[in-house]
């Protein structure tokens, strides 16, 4: 019996684990920030961002920046990488 208690904290724990970051949002097939007329500015410099007249939602993401994980389809998302260029251009 004092086995089985021993075990119920860890169930508890296991339930409240982080879900996994690798698990990338499903996105809709369609453009719906209006994500691809930037799409030449993949590779360039993350300061090709400054030259360009963005509106709505802009989010630039660098490497190791918290960023909230709610989903919002007509927000415009730039992903740096760790050279500091525009490695992706995603909606969400």
């Amino acid at each position: 019996m004092k086995q089985i208690l021993a075990l119920i904290p860890l169930a508890l724990l296991a339930a409240c684990a982080a879900p996994q970051m690798d698990e990338a949002p499903v996105m809709p097939a369609e453009d719906t920030c209006g994500a691809a007329p930037h799409a030449a500015l993949i590779g360039q410099n993350a300061n090709a961002l400054e030259r360009v007249f963005l509106m709505g939602q802009v989010r630039v993401i660098h490497p190791d920046t918290a960023v909230t994980m709610d989903y919002r389809s007509e927000r415009l998302n730039f992903i740096i990488n760790g050279d500091g260029q525009i490695a992706r251009i995603t909606c969400g």
